[in-house]
């Protein structure tokens, strides 16, 4: 048993070491436990109230709580001693990283299906970080424009690839899991994060739905409205955004401009924010057939 607490400490140190050089680079981090799951428990386990994303100020949040700001790090490492590894955010300010997960367990070679995608779609995956994982894996950190919100997708491109976005998270070079260790592949770990190939993105976004005759009414519209109406902190534009790129697929885009600006301001977005997310909207619907 003393061994196993031993090795056990030195994991959570080496994680928080790893958190704070991470979270130096401007990512950020959570701690979690050797299920690769955030290692604090949620405060709100017994409320059956309205879902909170932190505003309460404990920690338990899952993703939520993942921070850039050292002494936060350390807090969260110090209420969570078990930790033996921590999660780097995706989606987030300054990279909005989007993270691919290569996965080689279940017998598919995702690597080769990344490369037949990039054949077909005309791109190639630039020199980036690449992190090995402990079944031989690998995920590649990419970088999104900030006003695009790249959705978490499980063998949605193909076999084997994962995709984590907004809302989502990868488990940092030097975690320990259950399973082994996590580490960066040799000569990749001082790259910058590179830019997610256009290409590439264009696949990652959800596509359009095709307008229902039901979507197409001012009910629908209601929806989106109230949908921007309840958004908290941190994701007001995610919601903005992916409403308003629902109204343009539905041939709403113009009615619902002015509606969804004044619902946007009045979860605390400025006007011009609001605007600028909602022409994004309209240009990446745009450019869909």
């Amino acid at each position: 048993m003393g061994v196993m607490a031993t090795t056990d400490r030195q994991a959570t140190t080496l994680a928080l070491a790893h958190a704070l050089s991470a979270a130096e680079r401007g990512l950020a981090v959570l701690p979690l436990s050797r299920t690769k799951l955030p290692a604090l428990r949620s405060p709100h386990h017994d409320d059956s109230g309205p879902a909170c994303h932190g505003e309460c100020g404990r920690f338990g949040h899952g993703v939520y709580d993942a921070s850039t700001d050292p002494a936060r790090v350390r807090e969260m490492f110090a209420a969570a001693p078990w930790a033996t590894g921590y999660g780097i955010a995706c989606g987030l300010p300054p990279y909005h990283l989007i993270g691919v997960d290569l996965d080689t367990k279940s017998g598919t070679d995702a690597p080769a299906a990344l490369r037949e995608l990039g054949l077909r779609h005309l791109f190639t995956v630039p020199d980036t970080v690449v992190v090995l994982t402990p079944s031989g894996g690998r995920h590649l950190w990419l970088t999104g424009p900030p006003d695009v919100v790249v959705p978490n997708s499980a063998s949605r491109l193909a076999p084997g690839i994962d995709i984590r976005g907004a809302g989502g998270y990868l488990v940092g070079p030097g975690s320990r899991t259950a399973h082994g260790a996590y580490g960066t592949l040799p000569g990749t770990a001082h790259l910058p994060p590179a830019a997610c190939p256009p290409a590439l993105l264009r696949l990652l976004l959800p596509p359009p739905r095709t307008p229902h005759r039901a979507l197409a009414d001012p009910g629908h519209g209601h929806g989106l409205v109230h949908f921007v109406l309840t958004a908290h902190e941190g994701q007001r534009n995610t919601r903005l955004f992916w409403a308003a790129c629902r109204a343009y697929e539905n041939g709403l885009g113009p009615a619902l401009a002015a509606p969804l600006t004044e619902a946007a301001r009045r979860t605390g977005l400025t006007e011009q924010e609001a605007r600028a997310t909602i022409a994004s909207a309209a240009r990446m619907t745009g450019r869909r057939p």
